[in-house]
């Protein structure tokens, strides 16, 4: 008879998303321009745009509703255990009044798990995150009509990313969902 284990069981933190949370860290050299909600927010657009570029997200990560938007569920797991190891430092600072955690690398990140597609697509949403958005901005930008009607806590799939704005559905979108369905098929 097998032995069922009783207590609290540890949650397994997704490998991709440690690693690529660590990569962020460690190409933002600058912690004044990446905090806690850009990392989110990085993880987030990179995971939305590797689904509809490639059909599959870089971290495998579920993404649930907080007060900033979307963000990674094992997020808070994955930074401490970074710390715990070594590889980042987490810094309270403030900005501007505003409490913000700076994200610091202290060890080179093992990134050999990503294809250069996949290192390309955070490359790319890094230095629009961090460089043309405040926190704020950012973070205004994931507040879609999806994100509102979701709950604190409450999972939000990425694919809803693309169907942002609620609408009716129309004819012509029902005659494109059978097209698609038909090609599958």
């Amino acid at each position: 008879m097998a032995r069922i284990r009783m207590g609290r069981q540890r949650r397994r933190v997704p490998q991709k998303l440690e690693a690529l949370a660590h990569y962020i860290c460690y190409k933002c050299q600058d912690p004044t321009v990446l905090g806690s909600t850009k990392l989110n927010k990085i993880l987030w657009y990179s995971d939305v745009i590797s689904l509809q570029m490639r059909g599959e997200t870089i971290t495998g990560e579920t993404y649930v509703k907080q007060q900033y938007g979307p963000v990674p569920k094992h997020i808070l797991e994955t930074l401490k255990k970074l710390e715990k190891r070594g590889d980042i430092v987490v810094r309270q600072a403030d900005y501007h009044g505003y409490p913000k955690r700076d994200l610091i690398a202290m060890t080179k990140p093992d990134f050999s798990m990503f294809t250069s597609e996949e290192i390309s697509i955070v490359d790319d949403v890094l230095r629009e995150v961090c460089y043309n958005h405040t926190a704020s901005s950012i973070s205004m930008a994931t507040h879609d009509d999806i994100w509102k009607l979701a709950e604190i806590g409450e999972e939000i799939p990425l694919e809803t990313a693309f169907a942002s704005e609620l609408a009716e559905i129309t004819e012509d979108d029902v005659k494109w969902a059978k097209r698609k369905l038909s090609k599958i098929a």
